[in-house]
């Protein structure tokens, strides 16, 4: 019997999290941490976010989720957490903008409050 209490492994474009992290580096930062916007699947949402490192910082910029609901922010944040670990990135810094887009998730933006994100005024971004 199925364990109830067990997440549902979300697939980002049809890769599990232990598969991308199992990808060369040099794959991962040609693929995904270019610093240009790009679209993908996370579970049964679709993503418009953006990934990049600087130095000693990884900077995850979500700019709108759809759908979902399944847990696709904790398997995303998951997945970044262990990537910073596993390349000993020192910080990861999370823009969200997906509360504040055309279609904002309501239900989003009590995940985040939950999990401690506040909004502020960055520079070059504006209010996150």
């Amino acid at each position: 019997m199925p364990d109830a209490n067990r997440r549902k492994e979300i697939r980002f474009d049809g890769f599990s999290e232990e598969e991308i992290l199992g990808l060369p580096v040099e794959q991962i930062e040609g693929l995904a941490l270019t610093g240009q916007p790009m679209v993908f699947r996370a579970g049964s949402a679709t993503v418009l976010g953006e990934f990049r490192r600087e130095k000693d910082r990884l900077v995850v910029e979500l700019a709108q989720i759809e759908g979902g609901g399944e847990g696709v922010l904790v398997s995303l944040g998951s997945l970044v957490k262990r990537y910073a670990r596993l390349q000993r990135i020192e910080t990861v810094e999370w823009i969200v903008h997906a509360v504040t887009c055309a279609k904002p998730n309501l239900k989003l933006r009590r995940v985040l409050d939950r999990r401690g994100f506040t909004v502020r005024d960055i520079p070059g971004v504006g209010q996150a």
